[in-house]
């Protein structure tokens, strides 16, 4: 499991082992995951987390979590989970945030994490102390606010990708109240309001149901047309029911969209836009509950705002109406605000990293967690993880295949998309196709376990 090092306290602390320790940014998901594989590698580390304890946005008490009390995974409990460590059977299948933040804390205890991170730590500024393999200079401050500072091997990153929102600019002024869904906490703020949430996203489509249950009226704005994917098929979640058999795309849609419309129907009765690129070309909402509400007149779907203008909400399509709070669930920007971009690789809306995790230069400079795909899960953000802790093992110890990832990375590459065409949207930036993410990434492992490729 590796050796158990006592967390750096003091500048003093932090500079013991030299530059030997890699400095882990993050303790949610991602970042437990890149522990537990260190660990296991015998990579000497140490983690920085903002909040006083594991989990991530899973915990909605942490100072970036943007998680919300009716919140429940999207995709089932056996599709997300850890290979290695399953969640208890009384889990539910689409578990709330209070049971993850539970499972994310076991899981923590199981593996010995805790004692490899500073808590309560803001990691401030990040800063190479040359080229590739000549270290790095953290500064942070802990919870008493001083600053502290600290030179390390490399640097792995894993806050999380969705805690800096994206707030859009709206023409005119509204006169009620204008939150973002990154702070939104509870339904009772609906109680007896006129409620408008911009977006159809999944949080988007959840805080909806929330508000036709609390506010006296609730319309939902939407841009663009969606997919929508029940959350049980034949009275299994729906993301179990894949067969063992990998079909072409063209005849994955055709499938898939053949059991959308026996499940779902058609959205576009009840008012929703109809989505203009393919199946898979954007991530689905999983939520029938929506189409429920709409096709029983709880909700009206309105199009793109034009302007504000008092209480009253200009629409493109010429409509308005009254509102007392809107809630923009309009996603989120990456965020890594103690690094330069420019070191990042940073083209369009997102760092352009090989395998969405491997700097193309440096071999110290790691992102974790910065990839969507429909069914990665937790245990392909795992598999990520392994391959970033083998490889730097890999280098270490002079592992061929650990010489062939750096030159395949540094020859220049394409993102994991499987030749699949997403849609041109912030959010999109870093998205992959699960399969084909999943079998390079694990080749990778299986190679840097073998000394091959």
């Amino acid at each position: 499991m590796g050796t158990q090092l006592t967390p750096a306290g003091t500048d003093e602390a932090a500079s013991q082992n030299g530059r030997s320790r890699y400095a882990l940014i993050g303790s949610g998901p991602m970042g437990l995951a890149m522990a537990k594989t260190l660990i296991e590698q015998g990579i000497a580390f140490q983690g920085f987390e903002l909040h006083s304890d594991v989990g991530g946005l899973w915990d909605i008490d942490g100072p970036k979590s943007t998680m919300y009390e009716t919140a429940h995974l999207i995709s089932s409990k056996k599709m997300t989970e850890f290979a290695d460590f399953p969640m208890e059977d009384r889990v539910a299948e689409y578990p709330s945030h209070r049971e993850l933040k539970s499972y994310f804390q076991k899981f923590a205890d199981h593996y010995g994490i805790r004692n490899h991170f500073l808590f309560g730590t803001e990691v401030v500024s990040a800063t190479p102390l040359g080229k590739t393999g000549e270290g790095w200079r953290l500064v942070w401050r802990d919870a008493e606010g001083q600053e502290h500072a600290g030179e390390f091997a490399g640097l792995l990153i894993a806050n999380g990708t969705l805690s800096e929102p994206n707030m859009p600019e709206f023409k005119g002024d509204f006169a009620g109240e204008l939150i973002h869904s990154s702070a939104y906490r509870d339904p009772e703020i609906f109680k007896g309001k006129r409620v408008l949430i911009i977006g159809a996203g999944n949080s988007g489509c959840d805080i909806a149901v929330d508000a036709i249950h609390h506010g006296k009226s609730c319309d939902i704005s939407m841009r663009r047309g969606y997919y929508f994917v029940p959350k049980y098929v034949f009275g299994r979640p729906a993301d179990t029911m894949g067969g063992a058999i990998k079909l072409p795309m063209w005849l994955k849609r055709r499938v898939d969209g053949m059991i959308l419309k026996w499940f779902t129907g058609d959205p576009a009765k009840y008012g929703f836009p109809k989505p203009d690129y393919a199946l898979y070309e954007s991530h689905p909402v999983v939520n029938s509950l929506i189409l429920f509400h709409a096709g029983h007149g709880d909700i009206t779907v309105k199009p793109d705002i034009d302007r504000f203008d008092g209480h009253t909400v200009h629409f493109k399509d010429g409509s308005q109406a009254d509102y007392d709070l809107i809630l923009a669930a309009t996603g989120y920007h990456l965020h890594y605000p103690f690094i330069d971009q420019a070191l990042l690789n940073w083209q369009g809306a997102a760092p352009h990293l090989f395998l969405n995790c491997l700097h193309p230069e440096r071999d110290d400079l790691f992102v974790l967690g910065m990839v969507e795909a429909s069914g990665l899960g937790w245990q392909g953000r795992h598999e990520q993880a392994e391959m970033v802790a083998r490889y730097i093992a890999g280098l270490k110890k002079g592992v061929m295949a650990a010489k062939a990832l750096k030159e395949e990375k540094a020859a220049g590459f394409t993102r994991a998309t499987g030749g699949m065409h997403y849609i041109d949207l912030p959010r999109m930036a870093y998205y992959v196709d699960k399969a084909t993410y999943r079998t390079a990434v694990t080749s990778w492992i299986a190679a840097l376990k073998g000394n091959g490729k």
